[in-house]
């Protein structure tokens, strides 16, 4: 996965082997087993996990969202 902060491109290893690690990181992955394992969807952490972890564009992980169909929730 690649941010943008201040216009540098940063990969997820960068992100997480300096001192401090950007809130959410290690949230995404745990979200994203448990909700596999328990069966229930999280769209909207699922996107943030492929882009940290498989390498969407965050481009992509909302165009993605955005056309989900519409349900109850």
């Amino acid at each position: 996965a690649k941010a943008k902060a201040g216009g540098t491109k940063y990969t997820l290893a960068d992100v997480t082997a300096g001192p401090q690690v950007a809130e959410g990181v290690w949230t995404a992955k745990s979200v994203h087993e448990r909700a596999a394992r328990i069966g229930i969807e999280t769209p909207i952490m699922e996107a943030v996990y492929r882009v940290l972890h498989d390498g969407l564009s965050p481009l992509a992980a909302m165009q993605a969202l955005m056309a989900r169909a519409q349900k109850n929730e």
